[in-house]
């Protein structure tokens, strides 16, 4: 009997278990068959969307070919129109170069008859042409009168150098100098400007900085002509006297330079004072950014653009090197590493000397700066005043270039491309007053105000920091360093 129960039980079992599995196994289909629909219709989806996408794509491609068309028709029409407008334009040049001609052969032949703005008539022979009708050239009449003052014999000499900021015999030198450069020859029409006037019109501009409808109206010239004379006679000096009046000095020239900068200050081997100052500019038309200059716009509250000049003086502060036209965001020690001097000093140029610089400049091998740290000792104190005596002779360097030449101060309507041809000019200009002994008015006194900024990596060479600490030590220890650091 137990063996019967016991058979039924496990007969029992078995059909659970076999029913058990029978609906896992159809759950089981179940799922898959949920899951295949599912993937088909994922699939389904997905083949729609690119169907959809591949349509937007060609419909896109189509309108850009329209689009690219019709401009190009557009385009092709202007280009007719344009080409037709300067083939009409020269047509119209040549006939009337043609007529200028003839009117100047008539008028080498039987004289010109002019006519100024009040209606007189300077020549009383006239140009008969067809039907006897009179040919005239209009000239507008210009007072010269102020000019021709200045150059008379009895003009006072004061009085010259206050308008031009130099002598008559210096303003004189400079005038035989560019003289084979800049004269021109007289014309059937009009006379040439003399070298003397196209000079002083250039002279005058820099000295006042005024606008060029005041520079015309002075020397009775119209204002095109003056901008052009400004722009030759600054690109004369630049060609002919900087050369010859601003250059690196050779080894005698060296040699007296250190003698004078160690007689002053006790520091030895200095070849030069070196100072970085700001030109002001309107905002320029490309990379307005680049030219911005934080710092004066931040003291000025007033939006300043800037470009830079960096210069060398030896003590007389006669320019030796300049560096002009670096944008004015970039610190002294990026206008420092764009320069040639740096180019000149890296290919080894420039050894066993010193250019004294501001905080502004990194410490190298070739550049001596002050002691920048907190808590300076007072060796680094007695340094930093005897470098402070040298540095000072390139600031007030600048002060007179700014305050001799008034366009420096202000922003001018110059086109920044030419900027740096005039300032160089004004360097030049400053080295032959400073060489001539040409006296400043103590009215024309600039205060330089140009801010220092520490440079990122001040001290590039350490045997340049161990020879700044020896010449420190020398300066306190022999004498040499003075009392005001106490």
């Amino acid at each position: 009997m137990n063996n019967e129960e016991s058979n039924h039980n496990k007969s029992n079992k078995r059909r659970k278990k076999e029913n058990g599995d029978k609906q896992s196994r159809e759950k089981k289909k179940v799922l898959k068959g949920v899951i295949t629909s599912l993937l088909l219709i994922d699939g389904e989806e997905r083949r729609s969307e690119n169907e959809i996408a591949q349509q937007e794509k060609t419909l896109f491609e189509a309108t850009q070919m329209k689009e690219k068309d019709a401009m190009l028709g557009y385009y092709s029409g202007f280009q007719d129109y344009f080409d037709h407008g300067i083939v009409t334009d020269q047509k119209l040049k040549r006939k009337r170069s043609r007529a200028a001609a003839i009117s100047a052969v008539s008028a080498a032949v039987s004289g010109v008859e002019f006519i100024d703005e009040s209606g007189g008539v300077s020549n009383n022979e006239g140009v008969k042409g067809a039907g006897n009708q009179q040919r005239r050239l209009w000239v507008r009449d210009r007072s010269k009168a102020w000019w021709d003052e200045c150059n008379g014999p009895e003009f006072p000499e004061e009085e010259f150098r206050k308008c031009f900021r130099m002598g008559k015999g210096t303003f004189d030198l400079i005038c035989e100098e560019l003289n084979s450069v800049i004269a021109k020859e007289d014309t059937m029409l009009r006379a040439a400007i003399p070298v003397k006037q196209r000079v002083a019109v250039c002279v005058w501009r820099l000295a006042t900085g005024d606008p060029l409808r005041l520079v015309s109206k002075r020397f009775g010239l119209g204002i095109s002509t003056c901008h052009k004379l400004v722009l030759e006679v600054c690109s004369a000096i630049r060609t002919v006297l900087m050369p010859k009046y601003l250059q690196w000095p050779d080894e005698e020239k060296v040699k007296k330079i250190k003698e004078e900068f160690e007689s002053v200050s006790g520091i030895p081997d200095v070849v030069g004072s070196m100072y970085t100052t700001h030109i002001p500019i309107i905002a320029p038309k490309v990379s307005v950014a680049a030219y911005f200059n934080r710092r004066h716009t931040e003291r000025n509250q007033k939006t300043s653009y800037s470009i830079t000049v960096q210069g060398v003086v030896d003590l007389k502060g006669i320019f030796t090197d300049v560096c002009i036209g670096w944008p004015g965001s970039m610190p002294d020690d990026q206008v420092l590493e764009k320069s040639a001097l740096c180019q000149r000093a890296n290919q080894g140029l420039i050894k066993g000397v010193w250019i004294v610089g501001n905080t502004g400049y990194p410490l190298m091998d070739w550049v001596l700066v002050p002691y920048t740290q907190r808590n300076l000792t007072w060796t680094q104190h007695a340094f930093n005043e005897k470098i402070g005596v040298i540095h000072e002779v390139a600031k007030d360097a600048f002060a007179r270039l700014k305050g001799r030449w008034s366009c420096l101060q202000k922003r001018t309507e110059m086109k920044l491309h030419d900027l740096p041809v005039v300032l160089g000019a004004c360097c030049v200009l400053h080295n032959i007053c400073e060489m001539r002994g040409e006296a400043m008015d103590s009215e024309l006194k600039f205060e330089l105000v140009d801010d220092e900024m520490t440079p990122e990596n001040p001290l590039r060479s350490v045997s340049a920091m161990k020879a700044r600490d020896a010449i420190a030590h020398k300066l306190l220890h022999h004498g040499l360093a003075g009392t005001g650091f106490l």
